[in-house]
C-alpha cells in the first residue's frame, strides 16, 4: 500500500488550479516548503506571497486579497495557524464570512520528531466551534486533492488539516468526494466505526481484528468534520446500534463529540471515542506515539467491544 503525506495532495493540486484560474492566490508564514504550497510558489511567483513568521498577517493579508475578488490560500503549520492567529481567523475571516482557505500541515501526533510544541490537537475544536467555517480531515493524499478542488468552487471560509507523515492512500481517482458527505469503507451490522484522516486506516485494521472475533464492523471516512453528514450517522447508529470515533486529536471538542453532540439529540447509541485524552504529546516516531497514545488498531477493536457491551 502507498503511503504519501496529504500535504502533497494539496500542494499537487495547487499548481493544476492555478493553471486553470488566474484569480487563486497563496500566502504563507515562511513554510511554504513543508506545507508543499512551495508548488505553487516556484510555478505562480506573481500570485505567492511570504509574509515571514507572522500568521497573523497571513490571515489579514488572505483576506484583504479576498475582498478583492481572489480565492485566497493561507498557509502554515496547524499549531501556529490556528493558535496564533486565532483572534483574526475569528473576526476578519469567519464574522466577513471571507473567502479564504486556511489549510495547515503537520496536524496530529505524527509530526512525530518535532514534538509537543509542534503537535495540533486541538485545531478542529477551535476551528468547528466558528460560524461560518467548514472543517475537511482528508483520509490519503488523492482526497486532499479533491478537497483542495472543492474549496475554490465554495464561497466561504474552510479549513483543512494536513499531515506531514505518510498516510496510506485509502482511496481511487476515481471515487468521488462530495463535501459534507460521509463514505462507507466497509459495511458492518455490529458496530460502527467512524474514522477521521489517519484513523480510518486503523479503523479498517480493527475491523479486520474484530472480524476473527466474529464482530462485523462497519467503516465510515468522516471527511467533513463539519458539516456532519448527521443522515448518514443516523442511519448508522440506528442499523449498528453502537459507535466508535477514532480521531488523532484531542477528544474533547474534536470529531467525536461532534458525533456525540449529533445522536444524543437524534438517537442516543453508546459511544466509545478514541483520541488524544486531554494531555499533551512528546517527541517520537509517529508508529511509537501511536501506540503510546492509544490511537492504534486494537484500541479501536477494543473500544468497539465496549461499545458492544452496552448495547440495551
Amino acid at each position: 500500500m502507498d503511503k504519501i503525506p496529504t500535504r502533497d495532495g494539496f500542494g499537487e493540486e495547487l499548481v493544476t488550479l492555478g493553471k486553470e484560474r488566474e484569480d487563486i492566490v497563496v500566502v504563507s508564514a515562511d513554510l511554504e516548503d513543508a506545507t508543499r504550497a512551495e508548488y505553487f510558489k516556484k510555478e505562480f511567483p506573481d500570485r505567492f506571497f511570504n509574509l515571514g513568521i507572522a500568521e497573523q498577517d497571513v490571515i489579514g493579508t488572505a483576506v484583504g486579497l479576498s475582498m478583492q475578488g481572489y480565492v485566497a490560500f493561507a498557509s502554515s503549520f496547524a499549531v501556529f495557524m490556528t493558535n496564533r492567529a486565532y483572534d483574526q481567523i475569528r473576526i476578519d475571516v469567519c464574522q466577513n464570512n471571507a473567502n479564504v482557505k486556511i489549510v495547515c500541515s503537520h496536524a496530529g501526533l505524527t509530526v512525530g520528531e518535532d514534538g509537543a510544541t509542534a503537535q495540533s490537537f486541538e485545531d478542529i475544536a477551535i476551528m468547528r466551534v466558528l460560524a461560518n467555517m467548514s472543517v475537511i480531515c482528508p483520509v490519503d493524499t488523492i482526497e486532499a486533492k479533491k478537497a483542495t478542488r472543492w474549496m475554490t468552487s465554495h464561497y466561504g471560509p474552510v479549513y483543512m488539516r494536513t499531515s506531514r507523515a505518510p498516510f496510506p492512500v485509502l482511496t481511487k481517482e476515481d471515487d468521488v468526494f462530495e463535501f459534507g458527505k460521509a463514505s462507507i469503507m466497509r459495511e458492518g451490522k455490529d458496530v460502527t466505526l467512524i474514522g477521521s484522516g489517519l484513523m480510518v486506516y486503523e479503523s479498517l485494521q480493527a475491523a479486520e481484528i474484530l472480524k476473527k472475533q466474529g464482530i462485523d464492523a462497519r467503516v465510515i471516512n468522516l471527511h467533513t468534520v463539519k458539516p456532519l453528514d448527521e443522515a448518514a450517522l443516523v442511519a448508522c447508529a440506528k442499523e449498528t446500534g453502537a459507535i466508535v470515533t477514532a480521531e488523532e486529536h484531542q477528544i474533547i471538542g474534536g470529531m467525536g463529540s461532534a458525533v456525540a453532540e449529533l445522536l444524543s439529540q437524534e438517537y442516543p447509541t453508546p459511544i466509545e471515542m478514541v483520541g488524544i485524552k486531554d494531555v499533551y504529546g512528546e517527541t517520537g516516531d509517529p508508529e511509537g506515539l501511536l501506540k503510546k497514545y492509544h490511537l492504534k488498531d486494537v484500541d479501536i477493536a477494543e473500544a468497539a467491544k465496549r461499545a458492544i457491551k452496552r448495547k440495551k
